[in-house]
This record gives structure tokens, sequence and C-alpha cells, in this order.
């Protein structure tokens, strides 16, 4: 079983529920093989696909692998989910998906926390602590996103937490 077989058969079937593969991985786990195959897109609010999306597309994914033989008749095991916020940002797409995240980028000169606010095709801008600092994407040598589990709302007053 190949990814790229794998893709070929897959790419429109992905298409038609408006994501895109992202990456397919391949492991053998005794007889069986585990496909796991990572989707994205731009989803309902440009932020990503829903897991409604997801769901959608794992029943097609699943049907076309049922009825095609890119499993060559080997047993294997079928996982779908999203890229992964764990995932580095690696493509214009992928920073303008995660806009209003708290990202790090690492440039040949420094490394710079910040919240994504816009998106071109040449430069990210990030707000970092009350200034705005415009970064080049070409010069971005790793980039990901922070897992925020306190995010403060927008319009929230932090003054007025529970006790």
């Amino acid at each position: 079983m190949l990814s790229t077989d794998i893709s070929t058969l897959l790419d429109p079937v992905v298409a038609a529920h408006d994501l895109e593969i992202d990456r397919i991985e391949i492991t053998s786990a005794g007889k069986r093989s585990i496909v796991r195959i990572f989707l994205d897109g731009d989803g309902p609010d440009g932020h990503g696909p829903s897991l409604d999306q997801i769901a959608e597309a794992t029943r097609s994914i699943s049907a076309s692998m049922d009825v095609s033989d890119v499993s060559r008749g080997k047993p294997y095991t079928l996982e779908v989910s999203s890229r992964g916020v764990t995932q580095p940002l690696t493509e214009t797409k992928h920073f303008r998906r995660n806009t209003g995240r708290l990202i790090t980028v690492v440039t040949p000169e420094s490394e710079i926390t910040g919240r994504i606010v816009s998106v071109t095709d040449d430069e990210v801008e990030l707000q970092v602590g009350a200034a705005s600092q415009p970064v080049v994407l070409a010069q971005i040598t790793k980039a990901t996103v922070q897992l925020e589990l306190n995010r403060p709302i927008a319009g929230s007053d932090d003054d007025n937490e529970e006790a």
C-alpha cells in the first residue's frame, strides 16, 4: 500500500468536502497496516476543518477505500483526523488558518512569540504585547502554535475573574 496511490484515489473525494490531504502515514501493526490520513482546509470559519467536516470526509474516504484495491487485499485500520495543532506552520495557508492564535516563530535573527493578527502572501503580522510586528514568511525557519488552555476571551475583562 503506497501513500501516492491513496492520495491519487482520495484527493477528489476529500476535495468534494472542501478539504485537502495534508499528509498520509502508513505504519505496520502486525499483519495489518495503519493508514493515517490528516486533512486540512479552511472550514466554516476559515480556521481549519470542523469536526463535522472531518466526520463526513471520513465516511467518504472509508467507502472509497473499501471499493478500491488500494490496499491490495491486505487488512488495514483507517484513522482520519485534522492536521493537528502541534504540526509546524509551513505554508501561508497554515498561518492564515491560525489567525488569532498565539504562535512562536523562529527566524535567523530571533525567536518571537505573538498572536497572528493578519497574513499576506509575503508576511505575517504578530501582536507582541502592545506592539505589532511584521515577520517575512520567507525568513521563518520554524513556526508553531502555542497551546493556550486559559486563553482570555476577546472583549472580556480580565479583572473580573471569579475567586
